[in-house]
């Protein structure tokens, strides 16, 4: 099922600006979700992924991410922190750089 990646980049940048407030504020360390969902991704993905790869992950669910070691799946800005994992996750796509998706022919 392919998920629309202009849908998972204006969710995943939704997250990474609130992940920022949120440490900004020092209500939270954000690293106790992303680094999990990010290791969870680098496992369900492998090292070498597009950013269509991870927005079809990202469109067939996150409900994994309450389930990961150290992640409380109560907090209410889960989703938030998740979305914001992706984000950063998406930085090492194959096709991305610098805020862009990389055409490829």
């Amino acid at each position: 099922m392919t998920y629309p990646l202009e849908n998972a980049l204006f969710n995943w940048e939704a997250g990474i600006e609130r992940l920022r407030k949120l440490e900004r504020g020092g209500a939270l360390r954000g690293d106790k979700v992303t680094v999990p969902v990010r290791e969870e991704l680098r496992r369900r993905l492998g090292a070498t992924f597009s950013a269509q790869e991870l927005a079809d992950l990202y469109g067939a669910g996150t409900d994994w991410a309450a389930q990961l070691g150290g992640v409380d799946p109560g907090m209410s800005d889960l989703q938030d922190l998740v979305d914001a994992a992706f984000w950063l996750h998406l930085q090492a796509a194959s096709d991305f750089a610098g805020g862009r998706r990389i055409e490829i022919d």
